[in-house]
């Protein structure tokens, strides 16, 4: 275990371990025809008792002696409802009998302390024993979670004050700061208490300070174990909770959206029923997204909007939610302007992943400018090819309405009379964290403390964000945080790729929260070898060595993405671009297809190069952790191998761009370069994307 060699095993252990085995297969042939007959005579429990004390990991066993109990518990009833208590009191004493025995086999085993939850739960046993026992098991190993865990539920069944557990658990941490567990309840115990408000524990900025201070003794101690710096990390989580959640919006606040050249992007408004996206972006997953947490109001009803989440998962909560503002379709002869205001209110409705509840207002309002509805939209006209070449961006050549759109984004315009005080007192608190860890690393090189330092800075970063909006202080210290994530990547080379990672969302939000910065990446696309006209705005992050994505909430204007040459090797978040039509993934470090999985939620999607990656050199995307089967995945009921003519390997290796490309609407995709990419891969697309009409520069029509 960790590294260390197995010893062999002396000729006496070997028979010992022979005679062990002997007796444990004749227990268990015993337990499986009792346990196959429906046996539960004394005989039967005794054998499964000695098994369960032999390999208390046995589940099985676990389950026989709860149907076996449930049977003699309805034994003991007599003469009506009348119940034999002593029965039933000596029934339930012998199964926590026979978990304490198994428990001194292995006091770790999953199944032993369940059963003795489940014992209690039918609340005819005392629970006085239960600590008694409990300090027994944590006095063999201090750190055993089992029993930690079983202690939560005992103090719950006998009402012990959550006041009293929290100063338990300071006694245990004063007598080993290492006591990872002893730290991890008492963040269970304190968010109780915050949550409640319990006397004592609020105002909550006044605990975190002493709860700052109490740890730190730890970290100053000893602060190469990580049991303290895990729990600082709790509290900075807690520190930065961000009361308003609202980050950004498209259209964004105070625009003047004219959408006459951008049928292509959004081909529902030629239609009879015109519908433009509307797009909210929070700084957590949140739920609760309705037409009754936010109100729309416009010229035209809005009133009950659909809001859907964008994610890829099932579970109703996302960062990004997406509704379609509904436009009249009347013949006019002149375009129409239509003013609409979004508010989203003080709601207990909305709630963060994280359990923060949605309490400060936030407002939006911008204008929509629409075209004539006429019949010369009704057919939208067939993409051009894209060509990513560097001639095709040519510097200087933004347009003005280029700078009036980023300059007009990112701000929302938050109720200065609601603005949260908190922040700027929690920033406080943050600032002062940051100069006790600088002088720790001023004493010793702490790996763990520089990188909680770097996370330190950009939660201070954020809190004043919060604070001051639009004006907010420009003096985040993003040299310094990229410095100490280059340090971290030479210090600790086997967690290289999530300092790599970290490095990247750190250096994009230097790069794209700016909008000085961000006008070097933002340049016009021109096709001179096309009749047409395709002056689209492309944001450019080539050659960046980018191994992940973020700042996404600053992004939601963008149509067109250049991401090339890069060592990305997910786009996890990248599915808040609604807007997105052309994307450029060639030249990263994708493996399968599965690491696009986002792009499922892209559907103006029209043009995709992910040309040059490793697609198909791996037989599972090991970094994803999924196989690479359409059994174990939620859309093998939709595969279909006969319709499209492949059996064998391919069925494995193709089933995966099934479910990324079947939804999408591609008139264009390259992908030479990648192992997958044969003729056959090649004619299997061709089946799976209809519209498409250039794959790998050849013009399929």
């Amino acid at each position: 275990m960790h590294g260390r060699p197995r010893k062999p095993s002396s000729k006496e252990e070997q028979e010992a371990s022979a005679v062990r085995g002997k007796k444990l297969r004749s227990l268990q042939s015993q337990f499986i025809q009792f346990h196959h007959n429906h046996t539960y005579t004394k005989e039967a429990l005794e054998v499964n008792a000695k098994l369960l004390e032999m390999n208390p990991e046995f589940i099985t066993a676990w389950n026989y002696r709860k149907l076996a109990v449930e049977y003699h518990l309805k034994e003991a009833q007599s003469d009506g409802d009348q119940i034999d208590s002593e029965s039933i009191e000596s029934i339930l004493d012998e199964e926590l009998r026979v978990v304490e025995n198994a428990l001194m086999t292995n006091f770790k085993s999953y199944g032993a302390w369940h059963h003795r939850k489940w014992v209690l739960s039918k609340g005819h046993s005392s629970t006085d024993r239960e600590l008694y026992l409990l300090k027994k098991f944590q006095k063999l190993d201090a750190r055993n979670f089992h029993a930690w865990n079983y202690r939560r539920f005992i103090t719950a069944l006998k009402n012990i004050p959550a006041e009293k557990e929290l100063q338990y658990t300071t006694d245990m941490i004063y007598d080993n700061f290492s006591n990872y567990s002893a730290w991890h309840n008492r963040s269970v115990l304190l968010s109780h208490l915050l949550e409640k408000k319990v006397e004592g524990y609020y105002p909550k900025e006044n605990v975190l300070t002493e709860e700052y201070e109490f740890v730190r003794n730890a970290l100053f101690t000893d602060p190469d174990d990580q049991s303290g710096w895990f729990y600082h990390l709790w509290l900075l989580d807690q520190t930065v909770k961000l009361e308003h959640l609202l980050v950004s919006s498209w259209p964004p606040n105070g625009s003047d959206l004219c959408v006459s050249d951008c049928y292509d992007i959004f081909p529902s408004l030629s239609s009879k029923s015109r519908a433009l996206p509307l797009i909210l972006c929070f700084s957590d997953a949140v739920g609760g997204i309705n037409s009754s947490t936010v109100t729309v109001e416009c010229e035209y009803n809005n009133s009950n909007l659909v809001w859907t989440p964008i994610s890829a998962n099932k579970s109703g909560w996302a960062s990004t939610w997406l509704a379609y503002l509904i436009f009249p379709s009347e013949e006019v002869h002149t375009s129409k302007h239509y003013q609409v205001n979004v508010s989203i209110a003080h709601s207990e409705g909305i709630i963060s992943s994280a359990g923060v509840c949605c309490s400060h207002p936030s407002h939006i309002a911008f204008t929509v400018c629409l075209p004539p509805s006429t019949t010369e939209h009704e057919k939208v006209p067939d993409i051009e090819r894209i060509y990513w070449l560097e001639e095709n961006f040519p510097a200087n050549e933004l347009h003005s309405e280029d700078l009036g759109l980023i300059n007009s984004f990112h701000q929302l315009r938050i109720s200065e009379d609601n603005k949260p005080k908190t922040y700027e007192m929690n920033a406080k608190i943050i600032a002062d964290e940051i100069a006790y860890c600088r002088e720790l690393l001023s004493e010793m090189d702490c790996k763990i403390g520089k990188l909680t330092l770097a996370r330190l800075l950009m939660a201070h970063d954020a809190l004043l964000s919060a604070s001051h909006g639009a004006q907010r202080q420009n003096m985040v210290r993003y040299k310094e945080i990229l410095e100490l994530y280059h340090d971290l990547m030479k210090l600790d080379p086997p967690r290289l790729q999530y300092y790599r990672d970290d490095y990247s969302l750190v250096f994009l939000k230097q790069e794209l929260t700016n909008k000085e910065s961000l006008l070097k990446y933002c340049y016009r696309y021109k096709n001179s070898t096309s009749s047409r006209t395709n002056n689209s705005l492309c944001l450019r992050l080539t050659d960046l060595s980018l191994s992940r994505i973020g700042c996404i909430e600053q992004l939601l204007w963008v149509q067109m993405l250049d991401l090339s040459n890069n060592e990305l090797h997910s786009i996890e978040g990248l599915e808040a671009l609604q807007l997105l039509c052309c994307l450029n993934l060639s030249k990263n470090k994708f493996c399968s297809f599965s690491a696009l999985e986002p792009l499922r939620l892209l559907k103006s999607l029209k043009v995709l190069d992910i040309s040059c990656n490793e697609i198909g050199a791996h037989s599972i995307d090991t970094r994803r952790y999924l196989c690479a089967s359409p059994l174990t995945h939620a859309v093998g009921s939709d595969w279909n191998s006969k319709e499209f003519a492949i059996s064998g390997p391919e069925m494995t290796n193709y089933w995966d761009a099934f479910s990324i490309f079947r939804g999408l609407n591609l008139r264009q995709l390259d992908i030479a370069g990648n192992p997958i990419a044969d003729q056959k891969f090649k004619l299997f697309l061709c089946k799976l994307l209809p519209a498409m009409k250039w794959l790998d520069g050849e013009n399929l029509r």
